[in-house]
């Protein structure tokens, strides 16, 4: 049973795409970023090197991965318990694991990662992973209507992407993701009854069949308008149009309004992941 690490993409969707693509749904933060470093090269996210790890067990067998694209959290998919711990014990002597900022991991592996990190952590947000079920529509039905952003909207794009990941604390996105999530045509803009862009939602090209909507954004000015239901909703339909079988989408459990409204759109509740920074 061990770990296997390294920076080669090729070789850990050989290795672990399997095992990864078999459950896309719990997997869908390995699939979409191992995805989008596949379309655009090792540097999507950031200039550095991606870290790419599988898990092999007893019986010779694949059994989950991870990824890690500094500076964003390492990304652990589902894997045996004692892979978890095993991933603990490589975390001081692995030298490509050196310089970890965090995990991203289910909540009972998150908590054991970072008592096995021996640093000190903020208390860990818990972010809930939802699948879509029966959509319903949004009750009011907001002013406005959804269009695709496209090259034009690039400034606007990218300033609303950079004002969602302050909100929550991640790193700024590239130009470079921006530009490919807008080319992609996965990005909508919901318009106001004036044609006035309000908010913003987008979504991942589906892989294991499985998109997933964020980020979605309302500018504070505009929001308590419905517009990020409205959005939403749009943005459900252009995932399934694009090919999507599986739609889904992660909230903060400490954030009960945007939790409210993905329930009322029809998705239910999978599985708590939690996001370990250091103090």
């Amino acid at each position: 049973m061990t770990w296997t690490f390294t920076h080669d993409l090729a070789a850990w969707r050989a290795a672990a795409g399997p095992a990864v693509a078999a459950d896309p749904v719990s997997n869908t933060l390995l699939l979409t970023v191992a995805g989008g470093l596949h379309r655009r090269g090792p540097h999507a996210y950031s200039e550095h090197d991606p870290v790419f790890g599988w898990w092999t067990g007893a019986d010779g067998a694949v059994a989950g991965g991870l990824l890690w694209t500094p500076p964003y959290p390492l990304v652990l998919g589902p894997v045996p318990d004692e892979a978890v711990a095993a991933l603990g014990a490589a975390l001081h002597r692995e030298p490509l694991l050196s310089g970890i900022g965090g995990f991203n991991a289910r909540l009972a592996h998150g908590e054991r990662l970072a008592a096995a990190w021996g640093r000190p952590v903020a208390e860990p947000e818990v972010m809930r992973l939802y699948r879509l079920g029966d959509l319903a529509d949004p009750d009011p039905a907001p002013a406005g209507r959804a269009r695709p952003a496209g090259e034009a909207d690039l400034p606007l794009v990218r300033e609303w992407f950079t004002a969602f990941a302050h909100e929550i604390g991640d790193p700024e996105p590239t130009d470079g993701a921006v530009r490919d999530r807008v080319a992609g045509n996965g990005v909508l803009l919901w318009e106001d009854g004036t044609g006035r862009p309000v908010a913003l939602a987008a979504f991942s090209p589906a892989e294991g069949g499985a998109s997933r909507i964020g980020p979605v954004y309302t500018p504070p000015r505009e929001r308590r308008r419905g517009y990020a239901a409205g959005v939403t909703h749009a943005a459900v339909g252009a995932a399934r149009a694009a090919g999507a079988a599986e739609v889904l989408l992660f909230a903060d459990t400490a954030n009960p309004t945007s939790t409210g409204v993905y329930l009322r759109l029809g998705f239910r509740p999978v599985e708590d992941r939690a996001v370990v920074l250091p103090r």
